[in-house]
């Protein structure tokens, strides 16, 4: 038997990090019953080890919630747990979309930051309920009224009527259930027309196939019906349908305003896009559901199996792992230093790292990643545009008449004496000023646009320590500007190094020149012969560094006697190593490529 739409809630949960998304949805489980008080655990549905390591929210899960009401009405809720950091907000994004509210948690300790900011808009463009919640409020630092004043004046929502609560505690959790049956708007949609569902996420089950997760818009899917994804006209058999709570829960069928699963036996990972539509095989809809825009990656890098036979196997790994995180990019790419490999595009650094330890550790492969960049667009003196992506792929100095980088126009919330400090990194990295809004007395939000290549190494890091962890950061891209940047090669021995290779600002050659030259001559191992690091634009020079050779004693047995002898033995010493240079290759370690990561430390 359905629920009729009218008892149906579909919500997410959307907060900055570490504002108690999860802490809360553990708390809704436990209230309802979901879950077993026995088999219950912090963080319940960040199921990946990463997620429980790092103690962030990486992939929306769908949790369906039976709640029976103060008015004694008993309510299906579907709550989707949205990943907080930056990187992610693609997730967030597409879980809002297969959502009528959302919950925006703010910490009372911490009040508004610049994710609350960021997915407060985003719920706001999707046309949700958005129900203000204060959380933590068993802090003895909990500012209540404070937090209630900045969610008026900053997001614009009544912060009169925001929920208290402490997850962890466990107060204010029937309240805010409460909330989302009184202030979420039921589901809309006809139930008895055409089906249309959206996949708004899916995953790669080693045993069944592709497991789409399906937001049912209109009409019903049920088990054994034949189905259309209508992005590629593939049709298929439902073989089984059901919701999560949190475990799969097979049922008969799925209507309008539902959120749950289908199998149908998917093999091929290319066969299912996220945000394309399921329709009727027999009798389909006229017009696909409006979908989600074009992720759009903006840090790139390259990554090749440390061993060259596990090629085909990262290539497997990146495919089926492109079905559960559709926000990453990747393409075939061969380096002389490196064999071949993939070259990548991320939506950030920590998704860049989330997606590597992911290949390690679920697909056993041993990875060598180069330095991310972000992609570059050059006009020829031809007037030739081209993207480029990969320092390596840059034509020669002469073609080129204007290389310009892409700039984001960041929003720092910290709090008032950490400002100036704030500035000054903003000033280092090429940073743009815009403006200074004062929230409050103690914190404000520095408006700064940044081209994005300064962003992505270690900008966030950097941001931290010179606000003692108080700063938040939300970036988006605005548009590119031509900039004076120039390729900066690194040879060994006279040989360019492509993997090395980086496109920098001329102001700062010199000095990202000398550090990775410096750099590198403490992780390249000593050989039998001079081993010579330049840094160079062009033909020119900017930077050398030598690693001295193994210096074996010739001379040893020789005691006393005619000084010739010793000279004999050393030119062929030096003989022996002038051919030796000729035929040696020199082995670059993985850390050397990793070396560019912390190039722009400020020391």
């Amino acid at each position: 038997m359905s629920t009729p739409k009218e008892r149906i809630r579909n919500f997410s949960i959307i907060a900055h990090i570490d504002h108690g998304k999860s802490t809360l949805a553990d708390r809704l489980l436990e209230f309802t019953g979901a879950v077993d008080k026995r088999k219950l655990k912090e963080q319940t549905l960040d199921t990946m080890d990463l997620e429980r390591e790092r103690g962030i929210t990486i992939k929306s899960v769908a949790v369906r919630l039976q709640y029976k009401a103060n008015d004694g009405v008993e309510y299906v809720l579907n709550l989707i747990d949205t990943p907080g950091h930056v990187d992610f907000s693609y997730e967030v994004s597409r879980s809002l979309a297969a959502c009528e509210g959302a919950l925006l948690l703010v910490d009372a300790a911490q009040g508004v930051e610049a994710q609350t900011l960021a997915n407060a808009y985003k719920a706001i463009e999707q046309d949700l309920e958005i129900i203000p919640v204060i959380n933590k409020i068993d802090l003895p630092g909990a500012d209540i009224e404070g937090a209630r004043q900045q969610i008026t004046e900053i997001i614009g929502l009544d912060g009169d009527h925001a929920v208290l609560t402490s997850a962890k505690e466990g107060i204010g959790t029937e309240d805010v259930l409460e909330a989302v049956v009184q202030r979420v708007p039921p589901p809309k949609g006809d139930r008895e027309t055409r089906l249309r569902a959206m996949i708004f996420d899916a995953k790669y089950d080693s045993y069944r196939g592709v497991v789409i997760y399906i937001r049912v818009v209109e009409g019903r899917a049920y088990r054994g019906e034949r189905i259309e994804l209508m992005g590629n006209d593939d049709c298929y058999e439902i073989s089984e349908l059901g919701v999560f709570s949190p475990e799969p829960r097979p049922m008969e069928t799925l209507e309008a305003g539902e959120v749950g699963y289908l199998i149908c036996n998917i093999k091929s990972l290319q066969s299912v896009k996220i945000g394309d539509t399921v329709t009727d095989a027999v009798n389909p809809a006229e017009k696909r559901l409006p979908g989600y825009k074009e992720v759009q990656p903006v840090v790139f890098c390259g990554m090749y199996p440390a061993v060259a036979t596990d090629f085909q196997d990262l290539r497997d790994a990146l495919e089926r792992l492109q079905v559960n995180d559709a926000s990453f990019v990747f393409q075939a790419d061969s380096s002389d230093a490196l064999g071949l490999g993939f070259r990548l595009g991320f939506l950030g650094l920590l998704h860049m790292e989330i997606i590597q330890e992911r290949l390690e550790r679920e697909f056993d492969l041993t990875l060598v990643t180069t330095v991310p960049n972000v992609a570059y667009h050059i006009v020829t003196t031809e007037g030739q545009q081209l993207v480029v992506e990969n320092a390596s792929k840059m034509p020669p100095p002469a073609e080129i008449e204007r290389i310009e980088e892409p700039y984001i126009e960041a929003e720092i919330i910290c709090p008032t004496e950490y400002l100036s400090a704030v500035i000054d990194l903003c000033k280092k990295r090429r940073g743009v000023h815009v403006r200074v809004d004062y929230i409050d007395g103690k914190r404000c939000m520095a408006v700064y646009q940044l081209p994005l290549a300064e962003v992505v190494l270690d900008f966030y890091d950097k941001l931290k320590t010179y606000s003692r962890g108080y700063a938040s950061l939300e970036y988006r891209l605005i548009d590119y500007r031509t900039g004076e940047l120039a390729k900066l090669d690194i040879l060994l021995n006279g040989e360019p190094v492509d993997a090395l290779s980086c496109i920098v600002h001329r102001n700062q050659a010199e000095h990202v020149g000398r550090t990775l030259a410096s750099r590198l001559r403490k992780l390249i191992p000593r050989q039998q012969y001079e081993v010579a690091i330049q840094a160079a634009i062009g033909n020119r020079i900017l930077v050398r560094e030598t690693v001295k050779p193994l210096r074996k004693n010739v001379t040893a047995k020789c005691y006393g006697g005619d000084i010739t002898r010793k000279r004999k033995l050393l030119e062929k010493q030096k003989e022996g190593k002038r051919r030796m240079k000729q035929v040696g290759n020199i082995e670059v370690p993985q850390e050397a490529f990793m070396a560019l990561l912390s190039v722009n430390d400020d020391d």
